[in-house]
């Protein structure tokens, strides 16, 4: 270097930008040139994209979570018991509650103009006229089979974006044909969200708050099925192919390199596939801030007006992901190798302690799976003995698929070495020798299989009375339901319903208690008693003992008391609906199908509408607990689906690690192609490198993992399918023949390029 040159700093930042420009080219030809270079660079662009998505999730959580928040509290009333005193503008306003079938309850909100100008609610720009109602497209959209559009009256239109917590809400305002009035249980409201007033809690549209989730349990599957395995992949993904990268290491240091120099190498030779992944997931996170995107499964729609506030930090997301990634890659290339400075070999372990682990292995299925029944129900040693099997089977059985891998090894070599197939007996050796390799490529997945059944199964018990309402259902079915009434019911109307609810018959249950006694009097002409196999007598009878209806016997087990006294009265319609009009304590009204048919409860709610003020609940018997669950079923579908993604990159994960360790060796078995005459051997290697461990992890772990969940499904509502028993295992089983046909085919290239040139 000239005088000249070292005087001139702009020449020596030109010369080190040179330097720096030609290091990072010689890491991308080493990448390139690598014998594990295409599995490194598939294994960092995946890495990469996981991490973005999964950065950007955690964003996305967070933003939905405040915008829905953002929105409820803007349209929540303003009210006050002194409202008509103090403004001249006022709206009665009661909030209730319906649902569809098998799905989860929605808010349906009464109101009616009272004085002045009337506020709206968000999302509405003029009044329905009386009778009339408004709903949210989602909920038309999911309410067509049940005609929805007309159960509250004829349609005055759609909700606003404005007035949705999000677009996929389902909410209903309707404007009864008669109005409301000032009096309870009617609320007056004079405005919506903070800038009007005071809001009043308990009065704000929407069941959002009462059935979702906190925000932490989100952030946390999150985390914990996408990100930790996003980087359990970086991990692998940075030590593919260490072997010849730690010899150029070497080299480069021996040249003189510095520490920033080796950097500059190893960043040239990860750019390009973290690149790539990294523009892959500003693609989608870009989609996801500039359009609503419907998430698969859940069939949730991620709403973008939500996100565009956090449009910034959703950007960074990958940024972030891509820094991370050649952060790791740098420091793994820089760090101090175990054993580099020796000379002699490192020594191979037989892993003797995996056949111990692998014996305790059944003992703890058995532990988890009975254990909890030999001790008292609802005690914390019932619970300490499922939770001991638990974690017991999640530390054996690694071991246990290691130790039956090896076991069939043995097996293989001997059957190779017996027909002469040089494949096998390799395979089978190869095998058989590095069982803690395989207990090491199979933990993460195994692990991850029972955690996602466990964290599905307990989804589950949080709704063991959807369970009991199931059972119920499965018993009797909707032959027979009650009807509430909602609002002042003349006897006339309650005859009108009565009159043309077709296909039924009514039955008033009326219960009453003295003292510890209860009292239960059915009321109902011939016809519905008969419905139920009970007697028609002309005076009021006391009944000695019940009837085989099932329906009779689910309506004596919801009294308080196993067996109250039951009393038949016949009754005509017009008596009855006199004594069902009034909103009498401890009366229901009844209705049954003789022929044991399915009731239309769509049908019986608008019926229900047009002729009672408010309409009526009508539910078979438990089914609000049925709807209540509903909240615990849904959330299960998103940890299945973020499950399903997690252990597909587990299981990549696990596939690339076993991959490029197979290929590591793949030069050194190149000479066999001669030896054997045919390339079969590099097949037959990698389907037991790569291919079984996998494969069995995948059908092994996903049947421990059902059978340590059935007991925790058992005390709740089951969300553990036949079609999630099959994906979890069918995502292991694609991901591993994927894999194990890549690391064939390059084996196999390998081969043929060692292969003389004239052969």
């Amino acid at each position: 270097m000239t005088a000249a040159t070292r005087a001139n700093p702009v020449t020596r930042a030109g010369d080190g930008l040179a330097l720096a420009s030609r290091l990072l080219a010689i890491g991308r030809v080493a990448g390139r040139r690598a014998e594990a270079g295409g599995v490194r660079f598939t294994a960092l662009l995946l890495a990469t994209l996981t991490l973005a998505l999964g950065l950007g999730s955690l964003v996305a959580v967070h933003a939905v979570y405040t915008g829905k928040e953002e929105r409820r509290t803007a349209r929540t009333p303003v009210a006050s018991d002194e409202a008509l005193k103090e403004t001249s503008d006022a709206t009665a306003w009661l909030v209730g509650s319906d649902s569809l079938d098998g799905e989860r309850r929605f808010s349906v909100v009464y109101l009616s103009p009272l004085k002045g100008d009337a506020p709206l609610p968000p999302g509405l720009d003029h009044w329905p006229a009386p009778g009339e109602a408004v709903l949210s497209p989602a909920l038309r959209k999911a309410g067509a089979g049940e005609d929805i559009d007309h159960r509250y009256g004829p349609l005055a239109g759609t909700i606003g974006e404005r007035g949705l917590d999000e677009p996929s809400e389902w909410l209903a305002y309707v404007r009864p044909r008669d109005g409301l009035d000032a009096e309870r249980p009617h609320s007056v409201v004079t405005g919506f969200g903070p800038a009007a007033g005071r809001v009043t809690s308990g009065l704000e549209p929407g069941t959002g708050r009462l059935d979702e989730k906190p925000e932490w349990m989100f952030q946390a599957a999150v985390l914990g099925m996408l990100v930790l395995p996003a980087v359990a992949l970086l991990v692998v993904a940075a030590r593919t192919g260490a072997h010849a990268r730690d010899r150029r290491t070497a080299l480069v240091a021996a040249l003189g390199g510095r520490r920033r120099d080796r950097a500059l190498i190893a960043s040239g030779e990860a750019g390009p596939p973290a690149l790539l992944g990294t523009g892959v997931g500003a693609v989608a996170v870009a989609a996801a801030v500039l359009y609503d995107v419907r998430i698969p499964y859940t069939d949730y729609v991620l709403s973008s007006t939500h996100l565009r506030p956090y449009g910034w930090a959703a950007a960074l997301a990958p940024l972030a992901a891509l820094l991370v990634v050649l952060t790791a890659v740098v420091l793994a290339d820089l760090a101090p190798r175990r054993g580099a400075s020796g000379t002699r070999p490192l020594g191979a372990s037989r892993s003797t302690w995996l056949p111990r682990l692998a014996v305790l292995c059944p003992l703890m299925i058995a532990l988890a799976v009975w254990g909890p029944e030999f001790f008292p129900p609802d005690t914390p040693t019932r619970t300490l003995a499922s939770w001991a099997g638990i974690a017991g089977t999640i530390l054996t059985l690694p071991a246990a698929i290691a130790t039956v891998t090896a076991k069939a090894g043995n097996l293989l070599a001997r059957q190779g070495r017996k027909h002469d197939l040089p494949g096998t007996l390799i395979a089978g050796r190869r095998t058989s020798t590095h069982p803690g390799g395989t207990a090491r490529l199979v933990s993460g997945v195994s692990i991850a299989l029972i955690l996602l059944m466990q964290a599905i199964a307990w989804q589950g018990l949080f709704g063991a009375q959807a369970t009991e309402a199931r059972q119920t259902l499965d018993r009797i079915g909707r032959s027979m339901v009650t009807v509430g009434a909602r609002g002042e019911v003349s006897a006339s109307a309650m005859t009108a319903f009565l009159t043309r609810a077709e296909g039924a018959e009514a039955v008033l249950m009326t219960l009453r208690r003295d003292g510890r006694d209860t009292r239960m009097t059915l009321d109902g002409d011939c016809a519905a008693l008969t419905a139920l196999g009970l007697p028609c007598p002309a005076r009021e009878t006391r009944l000695d003992a019940l009837p085989a209806d099932p329906r009779l016997r689910e309506l004596v087990r919801r009294t308080p008391q196993p067996d109250p006294e039951v009393v038949v009265r016949r009754t005509d319609t017009r008596t009855l609906a006199e004594r069902a009009a009034p909103d009498v304590p401890g009366a229901t009204l009844v209705l049954v199908r003789p022929d044991g048919q399915s009731l239309s409860v769509p049908a019986l709610k608008r019926l229900s509408h047009e002729v009672f003020p408010r309409g009526a609940a009508v539910r078979a018997p438990d089914e609000d607990q049925l709807t209540a669950g509903v909240p615990n079923r849904d959330q299960g579908r998103w940890s299945a689906l973020f499950g399903m993604i997690g252990i597909a990159v587990l299981a990549t994960t696990a596939g690339l690690s076993a991959m490029a360790e197979f290929l590591r060796q793949g030069r050194a078995l190149a000479p066999l192609s001669v030896l054997t005459g045919g390339l079969r051997v590099f097949r037959t290697s990698a389907a037991w490198s790569v291919l079984a461990p996998l494969a069995l992890a995948g059908s092994a772990g996903t049947a421990v993992a059902t059978a340590l969940a059935a007991p925790v499904s058992a005390s709740g509502e089951s969300y553990i399918t036949g079609g999630l028993i099959l994906s979890a295992t069918g995502v292991v089983l694609v991901v591993s023949v994927l894999l194990w046909t890549w690391a064939s085919r390059v084996a196999v290239r390998q081969a043929r390029k060692w292969r003389p040139s004239g052969d």
